[in-house]
């Protein structure tokens, strides 16, 4: 790891090597607020880092999701590592890149096939009717949908729960104290 990146993200790149080829160490709980107030909680698949505390996910911009994002772009994300025995929560703000920065069309292209069919879905979370259509694959020829969204997380703050040891192990990182290491009762 770089002497650039936060502490945080050495333990979180060794609890994900732990994790091995499991496709489950690259999902993310991503908690959020709806219009109404009310808290959503929604699993995303990690895209990479695009900085030393900033990471990318993708999501359908017809979705409930990308509005309210909009509108409360404060989120948390849980990422449970279960071999590892490990959580991270990564706090921060999250903001839409925009679609002539390229990032997009770098992020679709590395999607596979049976990825990218997803975008070829009808709107999320409308009724279902049974003769759409839902494709299987999209190849890489397929123009980037519009609603294909790259979101960016900027982490302003990282708590991790170590559950290997006992007692188990609290720390906290916050971007505004220069990642300085905190650690806290679990």
């Amino acid at each position: 790891m770089s002497k650039d990146l936060p502490p945080w993200r050495a333990l979180l790149s060794g609890a994900r090597h732990r994790e091995g080829r499991a496709p489950s160490a690259r999902w993310l709980q991503l908690a959020s607020v709806a219009a109404d107030g009310t808290p959503r909680v929604r699993t995303l698949v990690f895209r990479g880092w695009s900085g030393p505390a900033a990471l990318d996910l993708l999501t359908d911009a017809r979705s409930a999701k990308a509005a309210e994002l909009a509108e409360q772009p404060a989120v948390e994300l849980c990422w449970l590592l279960a071999k590892a025995r490990c959580q991270f929560r990564l706090r921060g703000l999250v903001q839409t890149v925009e679609a002539e920065s390229g990032q997009r069309l770098h992020h679709w292209q590395r999607l596979t096939p049976q990825g990218r069919s997803l975008w070829g879905w009808p709107r999320p979370g409308e009724p279902f009717q049974a003769d759409a259509a839902f494709p299987e694959t999209l190849d890489e020829e397929t123009p980037v949908p519009e609603h294909f969204q790259l979101l960016r997380l900027s982490v302003e703050r990282v708590e991790l729960l170590d559950l290997g040891s006992h007692p188990h192990r609290r720390l906290r990182w916050c971007v505004a104290d220069h990642w300085d290491e905190v650690r806290l009762n679990p």
